[in-house]
């Protein structure tokens, strides 16, 4: 009789230990996803960039600094490196193409072309989208962090050195609110 009650126990114990690892796997497979899916419209953004810079340079000849820092913020994103890199190489893109927008503004023949509203739409879209998957990949993120953290998920994820993952993060540029001035 106290056998079987001891084979119960150590069923139940082996039964949570199993489902709890399966657990913190299924939690990271869907951070690995989302992360992803963050990468296949980052691909898309690093393909439209020089797209969108070689449209608009004969337009912009005094903002060849603002272009090459576009170019250069992109072949870093795209050369690799760490995660953590890459998400502040991708902010550093985020934060540039807002810059790049903005001086547009101030070319009124580069807003009439027809390719450069094309190609500002479709990087607009993407941004969006990109936007999207960065708030899917931050929930799971936190979903998947939290299971490392509490009790007793966190004695599984110990015992197989289960870690991680950083947040996807804004730059403190985009952070700040805009400035907006109606005095006149």
């Amino acid at each position: 009789m106290i056998l079987l009650i001891v084979l119960g126990i150590v069923a139940i114990v082996l039964i949570w230990f199993v489902a709890t690892y399966n657990s913190l796997v299924r939690s990271r497979k869907r951070v690995e996803n989302a992360w992803s899916q963050i990468d296949v419209q980052l691909k898309r953004r690093h393909d439209l960039i020089p797209n969108l810079v070689n449209a608009v340079k004969g337009y912009m000849k005094y903002e060849q600094e603002t272009l090459q820092r576009v170019m250069e913020a992109r072949a870093k994103a795209v050369s690799g490196g760490s995660f953590e890199d890459r998400m502040k190489a991708e902010g550093e893109i985020s934060t540039i193409l807002g810059r790049l927008f903005a001086l547009m503004e101030n070319y009124p023949d580069l807003k009439a072309n027809a390719s450069v509203n094309q190609l500002l739409e479709e990087l607009t879209s993407t941004e969006n989208k990109i936007s999207y998957a960065r708030q899917f990949y931050n929930d799971s993120v936190m979903m998947y962090n939290t299971k490392l953290e509490v009790f007793p998920s966190n004695v599984v994820a110990k015992m197989f050195g289960f870690k991680p993952y950083p947040f996807f993060e804004l730059p403190e540029e985009e952070k700040e609110a805009p400035k907006v001035d109606l005095s006149f």
